[in-house]
């Protein structure tokens, strides 16, 4: 890995959730970096905009995830985004939302994309999801069919949770080969409990990577005694390098283990910046 890679990671994005404790990982958010925050079906809206507020105060630029499905209509929307602009937030990210019925119009990402357009906003970056495999419940063909009418309203691409690296770098090719030429930040698992990440994995419906990781002996054993995302970073490493593949950096989904993976990444820097002396 040359020292684009090393930049790369010191520049890393860190995702977190509004859920109980998460307070207390706070003070590990190292300086400086971006921090996304995701929205839950459960919590609502608020409780994302009320950590991206607390985050925002340490002085960390903020993401706040901005599910489509939590929108009630076009007058929130429009409170929402009068809100976000009085905190100083610049950027978001617009995923459609796990809930299953929604509280407004808005189906996916691309109907509440398209409303923000027409209502006019602040921001100045807007990102959107990417999935390298099949999505639990939305096939791929509309996947597809989705990226292409969001990204006209888009910024930057931030790809889900896969651990083979052969399948995201195959994604990455297809998407550019559909002439799509946003940004791509490279979603990668942080350092968290082997159960949890297992859990999650399952609940997103990413049935090719869970059949890669048990056939890869030496993954599966980092699983057990515990996940480090090492093989997706060295598998990947090279694409920030290629023009062709336009990899803006690393999203690291930390699922509030913010001290383990930030521990993680301090060490994976310190023995990269070792190997290039």
């Amino acid at each position: 890995m040359d020292e684009r890679v090393v930049a790369s990671l010191e520049r890393a994005r860190f995702e977190i959730i509004p859920m109980k404790g998460v307070d207390d990982q706070l003070p590990f958010l190292p300086a400086g970096v971006t921090v996304t925050v995701t929205a839950s079906p459960t919590k609502g809206l608020d409780a994302t905009l009320e950590l991206a507020e607390r985050v925002a105060q340490r002085g960390n630029p903020v993401v706040p995830h901005l599910s489509a499905r939590l929108v009630e209509g076009r007058e929130h929307l429009a409170r929402i985004l009068a809100r976000l602009e009085a905190l100083g937030v610049e950027e978001v990210f617009v995923p459609a939302g796990d809930t299953e019925i929604p509280a407004g119009p808005y189906e996916g990402a691309a109907d509440l994309l398209e409303e923000m357009t027409d209502l006019g906003h602040h921001l100045q970056r807007v990102g959107i999801t990417g999935y390298p495999e099949s999505h639990a419940f939305i096939p791929d063909a509309t996947t597809i069919v989705e990226m292409t009418r969001k990204a006209p309203h888009a910024t930057a691409i931030v790809s889900q949770i896969c651990y083979d690296p052969t399948i995201i770098r195959s994604w990455v090719s297809e998407v550019r080969a559909r002439g799509v030429d946003l940004p791509i930040y490279l979603g990668v698992p942080g350092v968290i409990d082997r159960a949890k990440l297992l859990r999650v994995s399952l609940r997103v419906g990413l049935g090719d990577s869970i059949r890669y990781l048990r056939k890869q002996h030496e993954v599966a054993t980092r699983l057990l005694t515990g996940y480090t995302p090492d093989e997706l970073v060295g598998g990947l490493g090279d694409l920030i390098d290629h023009p062709d593949a336009r990899v803006a950096g690393w999203h690291l989904f930390t699922f509030n283990e913010v001290e383990r993976t930030e521990r993680w990444r301090q060490e994976l820097l310190l023995s990269l910046r070792g190997a290039a002396l």
